[in-house]
């Protein structure tokens, strides 16, 4: 029996319509097999050549990827750019609807048309909105995304590539620049982020300038965040002998004069401003209060859930799914044999030392080399679940310094297309209080294996898909088979320790409560408090964890309710291919089916789980 919260999305699901064509005939005539073959190729040529016209534009998207061209510049921020790029995109869709036949295409040119249309109405959908963005918060602002850019992004394996990055130190006023004209705009429109935020943007800021050259010895023992990486980057060159020691200290005293003359200066106006706007922030923080804000959380919600799902809608899933938790949180209760009710055990694991790391530096490690060990014990049993399995390697490492006080408990970094860069799952370890033991499996299979690396690095390795679906994304997709990797894992034995079990609850019911607190802070009115106060009486997590996590919320309006949606679709998805199918269901199949496309909305997804049911049942 389908429960509730399901059913009602899946009803809600089905009017999510995407971008099909509107000269679509109701009788297509049939086209040979080499025709739709060569319309077909043609198309995914012609797509590739729009994905290199538009990264070519993208300096910062090009290092992403792996690549060389434009390596010592940024990707323009002004809003002149964006109205361009919006322009070009509509080009690029007007043009593909005149040059091609939507009904010659075979399935996957079918798919990639409508995908770009469904792009392009997302664009324009976001386009009166581009300022309510807060471009500097906690979670992904310039002030740190910069760093992390450099940082891990920036491959040195030549004297070119140092120079660089000594290019980018240069260029740093005018693109750092840009980003605070960019807010400034914003916060004469009435778009500033709640008060509590900016504390957090000029820590990032007043770390990247603490150390050398800013501050302290020379000698590399207490270097800044962008010298210390710079330093690195170069003595790697001198000991693989790409570099003398002599050629690596001319580049080092020209990265040094560029971090005092350019990043310095620029960094220190964006202090001196963002604390000048920080004095005429309010402590509101939902984005009720912004201009349109009612609009802009509906055009949020639209594409973070790619549903038409309200508001009211979510939260009322998100109780529901909390309630349901709540039930199999107290079975594990009866299991372990505890005395109390439900708080008295959330208050339990919330302060047993048996479930915490010690706050050491061999806390941490012992904490990354546990989470290494389940990717690897999860990676050799994926043959029993997967027949398609990513070429790219992963690697856990914690949070970089300079960004850990701010940044979320957890995220993962793609693979390099090429090989040179692994996929990273990052572990957040400033404050191990907040790293539970019991929660380190369920992470480490959603950051990882099977979750968002194994999605994300198949998705790439396609073929004969056109490179915007490879390197494309939808947050309910790529969130909700994240949350759905930490359930399979417990269909085939993992989680054997309840406690461990209670964790994968734990993140779920996260998840679920994500969803009340998103809404009632957008929606309703809720403050900071009251969504602190609802994770702590709903979930087992260290408040210090409730507090990051509604720090996160705020300034990320809508995302938070893309993992649950989007787990219960492919739940709901795989629960009907089992009781359609019966004895001819093979997980592995499903899968396939699920990552075979790369990322797409949840309708679409519906529709080709759907197919491949009637394909299997006609076969």
């Amino acid at each position: 029996m389908v429960s509730r919260p399901i059913a009602l999305l899946a009803a809600l699901l089905l009017t999510a319509a995407c971008g099909a064509p509107a000269h679509r005939e109701p009788r297509v005539p049939e086209y040979s097999a080499e025709i739709v073959e060569t319309e077909s190729a043609r198309l995914n040529a012609w797509f590739e050549e729009k994905f290199e016209a538009a990264i070519a534009r993208d300096p910062m998207r090009l290092t992403a990827l792996g690549r060389r061209e434009r390596y010592g510049e940024w990707t323009d921020p002004s809003p002149e750019f964006d109205t361009e790029s919006l322009a070009l995109q509509k080009a690029t869709v007007q043009e593909m609807q005149e040059k091609f036949d939507f009904n010659k295409l075979d399935g996957q040119g079918r798919l990639s048309w409508r995908l770009a249309v469904y792009e392009l109405e997302r664009a324009e959908a976001n386009a009166s909105f581009r300022d309510h963005g807060y471009t500097f918060n906690q979670m992904f602002g310039v002030q740190s995304s910069i760093p992390a850019f450099l940082i891990n992004q920036h491959k040195a394996t030549s004297a070119a590539d140092l120079d660089a990055y000594i290019s980018r130190l240069e260029a740093l006023p005018a693109y750092l620049g840009q980003h605070l004209e960019n807010a400034n705009r914003a916060s004469e429109k009435g778009i500033q982020p709640p008060s509590f935020v900016y504390d957090y943007v000029l820590s990032d800021a007043q770390r990247l300038l603490t150390g050398h050259p800013f501050s302290g010895a020379s000698d590399g023992t207490a270097d800044s965040p962008l010298m210390a990486d710079f330093r690195g980057k170069t003595g790697a060159l001198v000991t693989n002998a790409t570099l003398t020691q002599e050629e690596a200290d001319a580049f080092i005293a020209r990265a040094e004069a560029a971090l005092l003359n350019a990043v310095g200066p620029a960094y220190q106006a964006t202090i001196e401003e963002l604390s000048r706007q920080q004095l005429n922030a309010t402590a509101d923080d939902g984005i009720w209060k912004l201009p349109d804000g009612a609009a802009y959380y509906d055009t949020r919600l639209r594409a973070m859930t790619t549903t038409d799902l309200t508001s009211d809608e979510i939260h009322q899933i998100g109780l529901d799914e909390v309630a349901r938790l709540h039930e199999e949180m107290r079975a594990i209760i009866v299991q372990v044999g505890f005395e109390g009710d439900l708080q008295d055990f959330f208050q339990f694991m919330r302060t047993d030392p048996r479930f915490y790391k010690p706050e050491t530096p061999e806390g941490r490690e012992e904490y990354l080399a546990e989470a290494r060990a389940a990717i690897a014990r999860m990676e050799a049993d994926l043959p029993s679940l997967f027949n398609t399995f990513p070429k790219a390697g992963m690697i856990v490492q914690a949070v970089e310094p300079f960004r850990e006080k701010s940044a979320g408990k957890a995220f993962y970094s793609r693979p390099a297309p090429d090989g040179s860069r692994p996929g990273v799952y990052y572990a957040n370890l400033y404050r191990m209080a907040d790293m539970p033991t019991y929660q380190l499996e369920a992470l480490a299979f959603h950051e990882g294996i099977p979750g968002h690396h194994m999605q994300i690095a198949i998705a790439q390795e396609l073929e004969n898909v056109p490179s915007f679906r490879k390197y494309g994304g939808y947050t309910a997709y790529s969130e909700g088979w994240g949350l759905y990797s930490e359930l399979l894992p417990k269909e085939i034995g993992y989680y054997s320790d309840p406690y461990s079990d209670f964790g994968r609850l734990a993140m779920e019911i996260w998840r679920a409560a994500r969803l009340v607190v998103d809404t009632g802070l957008h929606s309703r009115q809720w403050t900071r408090e009251q969504a602190v106060q609802y994770l702590m009486e709903n979930t087992p997590n260290p408040e210090g964890d409730a507090r990051k996590a509604i720090d996160r919320y705020i300034v990320m309006p809508g995302q938070a309710t893309a993992y649950k949606i989007g787990m219960l679709k492919i739940v709901e998805l795989r629960e009907r291919a089992k009781s359609e199918l019966g004895e001819a269901f093979d997980i592995r199949d499903f899968h396939d089916v699920v990552l075979r496309d790369g990322a797409v909305p949840l309708a679409i997804l519906e529709e080709n789980v759907d197919a491949w049911i009637a394909q299997t049942k006609g076969a």
